[in-house]
């Protein structure tokens, strides 16, 4: 469907260029909800990933193409925002780094290439393989879902295409059904902007599962710039109903560490805070509730 020409944008290219643009609103309109008959398995998804990834596992990307470059930009953005490790990330895109910069198109018709990019990182069996592939069949990337499997990885299906391999592979599917494009085959428009999304959705709900948001709120983000610096210290002062100062105070004293500030400004000594932490597996909400009963 994908690749499918659509008679409705036969003469696209002499409408009138407001005609055009409005006809792309909607493609992207159309994208956004053909995700929603997926919010059940990117929720399944999402909570047996971070099951699966306990405290050692990595979250790996693999992809080809504008899939490809759309699964390293969620990746990437996971170690500012939610502190998760960047050796805990790998990046298995078809054409290497090159790829991400200048398209190598000829790459993801390798399967061998997708095999021997999850045997260089040696994925196993506390890993998560996201695979993406508008097509659903793209062989480097339905090579290294195989190769994944055979590890022992969970691995996770995205496609816009029904009935294809990497979806029947996957242990679990996400599809989004975006259908033909606008500009035939220019998949980086609705069937990117559904994987974009489902991506946002789905590494988000895992890092949220795994502790690192508490109360809508980045409580693992890395503090690297005088914007995040305010942004950390109000997040303490929220969450400790503490004056920011007194929120200042902590983060200098634990190094710009949310939590462990955030357990400080409620009794806790910076000792103290990192011992809680570790007993409760990094979880700001029962630390909070283990502090709250000890003091009790």
């Amino acid at each position: 469907m994908t690749e499918e020409i659509s008679r409705k944008y036969t003469n696209l290219d002499i409408w009138p260029v407001r005609d055009i643009v409005d006809a792309m609103y909607d493609g992207q309109i159309e994208a956004i909800k053909a995700v929603s008959p997926a919010l059940d398995k990117i929720a399944e998804a999402a909570e047996a990933a971070a099951r699966k990834l306990g405290e050692s596992g990595r979250l790996i990307y693999v992809g080809a193409g504008t899939s490809g470059r759309l699964a390293v930009l969620d990746g990437s953005e996971l170690g500012p925002t939610f502190g998760w490790p960047h050796d805990r990330t790998e990046f298995c895109m078809a054409g290497g780094k090159e790829a991400l910069m200048r398209s190598q198109e000829g790459a993801e018709d390798i399967a061998e290439d997708g095999q021997s990019a999850l045997q260089n990182i040696n994925a196993g069996s506390e890993d998560v393989v996201i695979c993406v592939s508008a097509s659903g069949r793209t062989p480097f990337t339905l090579g290294a879902l195989k190769e994944a499997k055979a590890r022992g990885a969970m691995t996770i299906g995205v496609a816009n295409n029904s009935g294809t391999p990497i979806l029947a592979e996957a242990n679990y599917s996400i599809l989004a059904e975006t259908g033909s494009e606008i500009i035939a085959g220019s998949t980086r428009m609705k069937a990117g902007t559904a994987q974009k999304v489902i991506l946002n959705m789905l590494s988000t709900a895992i890092m949220t599962r795994l502790g690192r948001v508490h109360d809508g709120l980045m409580v693992d983000m890395i503090v690297s710039n005088a914007k995040l610096e305010i942004r950390a210290a109000n997040i303490v002062s929220q969450i400790a109903q503490c004056s920011p100062d007194l929120a200042r105070s902590a983060l200098r004293d634990t190094h710009n560490n949310i939590k462990k500030a955030v357990l400080v400004c409620t009794g806790a000594n910076v000792y103290d805070s990192e011992a809680i932490l570790q007993k409760v597996g990094g979880n700001l909400r029962q630390g909070l509730a283990h502090l709250q009963n000890r003091d009790s």
